[in-house]
């Protein structure tokens, strides 16, 4: 699964609000649509890395669900 939640950290830390983003000339929608974790293309990673000076990884991460869910339900041994 792809997060976004660096893209919130990053903005945060440079203090860049979604309306500035938009002044910038990114879209209102396709920020929209990041937020509720809907695929984007390259081109739109690209173009957020140039308006906020980042990298790929200040955008977005890699989260392994098989992994999430198995340590969520692994059973932890009593003593």
């Amino acid at each position: 699964m792809i997060s976004y939640a660096p893209l919130f950290k990053t903005m945060k830390a440079k203090k860049i609000t979604s309306y500035r983003l938009e002044k910038m000339g990114f879209s209102r929608a396709t920020y929209y649509s990041i937020q509720k974790g809907n695929s984007v293309s390259t081109n739109t990673i690209n173009q957020l890395c140039k308006l906020l000076h980042c990298k790929v990884s200040d955008i977005m991460e890699y989260i392994d669900e098989d992994t999430t869910r198995t340590s969520v339900n692994q059973k932890v041994p009593s003593a």
